[in-house]
């Protein structure tokens, strides 16, 4: 079974605000305010480039992290965009 594609919410449905080790992420939809830690908005601003699955998206992030040595980061990130679809700040494409 192929991993799920996700993508961003459209843009302004979110404002991001960095609080140190946090960032506070307000659904200007839901009126919700969400509490997140990395690798949360960076996964966030790496949906961005567009519509992806957790192999695409360990892809993008590479390129900016060293996923090295942790072993295959893709089945992390697909537990991470099931839990930012479940709070409704991602949508399946």
């Amino acid at each position: 079974m192929a991993d799920r594609r996700y993508r961003a919410a459209a843009a302004g449905a979110l404002r991001i605000e960095p609080l140190g080790a946090l960032t506070a992420l307000f659904d200007r939809r839901s009126m919700q305010t969400h509490l997140v830690a990395a690798p949360m908005p960076e996964i966030l601003a790496a949906l961005d480039a567009g519509p992806c699955d957790a192999a695409a998206l360990a892809a993008r992030l590479a390129d900016v992290f060293d996923l090295e040595g942790d072993g295959d980061p893709a089945p992390i990130l697909a537990a991470r965009l099931r839990e930012l679809a479940a709070m409704g700040l991602v949508e399946p494409a």
